[in-house]
């Protein structure tokens, strides 16, 4: 029974993560270790020295900590000891900080005796396993697993899960400006755009095309038109791109109360109050809370 609790929990690891962690033996392992979660006081644990995540929403903690205070922590947090009866935490660090929101004292915890370069290694694998991380945290912690421990871009690809070719294409954006990485982390240019840009050379033209692609609010598709007319002018005229239309002030302050609300994107198109709402969601999960939430059930 302790062999299928802790088949479980290492699946739910992730299949890269779980190959960095030193299995211990159950016979000698102490309360906590061998995949056995203990309860540990939050103020015993310190923080992560090696996490490369840089931003986190302050609205999903909150939503996080209303889910532990209602259900508890569901997944035990991986910490590894420190002297004086400390601990420091290797994964889990939303659940760490959502614990504390939400007035817990203690978390349940997995204990695991790693060294700090396993400890590093640990903690970058298990972000790129997440789906939050912005397009740049992501290249520069695939920039690491390259520098720090002389992984090529297929073991990177096997220890993520992700394929050659996403780990490449992450780690070309990296060449672009810094002004432009800005963009990109704070999500004013998507992935699809700095892609785009990459084809440009010269850091100044990546940063001028940059600036009128955030001005203009072009698609993916209209900046890659947009590009190709900068690499090629002897190509056939292109219309320019035209910016999209203002949106009346009581339109968009209505978009962000609904996607604040649902959690989901909103788009309301208006004409003289006329027009149609449209929600999108990008699970099944998300289809059916919207269906709760509007149904009243």
């Amino acid at each position: 029974m302790n062999t299928a609790s802790t088949d479980t929990k290492r699946r739910a690891l992730g299949k890269g993560l779980d190959s960095l962690l030193p299995r211990t033996q159950p016979t000698a392992a102490p309360e906590g270790e061998g995949g056995r979660p203990r309860e540990i006081a939050l103020e015993l644990i310190d923080n992560n020295p090696f996490q490369t995540r840089s931003q986190m929403s302050e609205d999903q903690l909150a939503e996080l900590a209303a889910s532990i205070t209602a259900n508890g922590v569901v997944q035990p947090i991986l910490v590894r000891p420190l002297a004086g009866g400390r601990f420091q935490l290797i994964a889990g660090e939303r659940r760490w900080r959502a614990s504390k929101l939400a007035g817990k004292t203690t978390v349940p915890a997995i204990l695991r005796q790693v060294s700090d370069e396993q400890a590093m290694e640990i903690t970058i694998v298990e972000n790129l396993q997440r789906a939050d991380l912005n397009p740049m945290e992501q290249a520069r912690a695939f920039e690491r697993l390259g520098r720090e421990f002389h992984m090529t871009q297929e073991q990177m690809a096997q220890r993520t899960g992700k394929d050659r070719a996403s780990v490449s294409n992450f780690l070309r954006l990296l060449r672009l400006p810094t002004a432009v990485q800005t963009r990109v982390e704070s999500g004013h240019l998507s992935f699809g755009h700095a892609r785009a840009l990459l084809a440009l050379e010269q850091t100044e033209e990546i940063e001028k095309a940059a600036q009128r692609i955030y001005s203009l609010s072009l698609s993916v598709r209209q900046t890659e038109t947009y590009v190709q007319g900068l690499l090629d002018p002897s190509r056939p005229s292109k219309k320019e791109p035209k910016a999209k239309p203002q949106v009346d002030p009581n339109v968009r302050d209505a978009q962000e109360r609904l996607q604040r609300a649902l959690g989901m994107k909103v788009s309301i198109e208006d004409r003289n109050g006329r027009g149609r709402v449209i929600i999108e969601y990008a699970r099944l999960e998300d289809f059916d809370n919207l269906m709760e939430q509007l149904a009243g059930e």
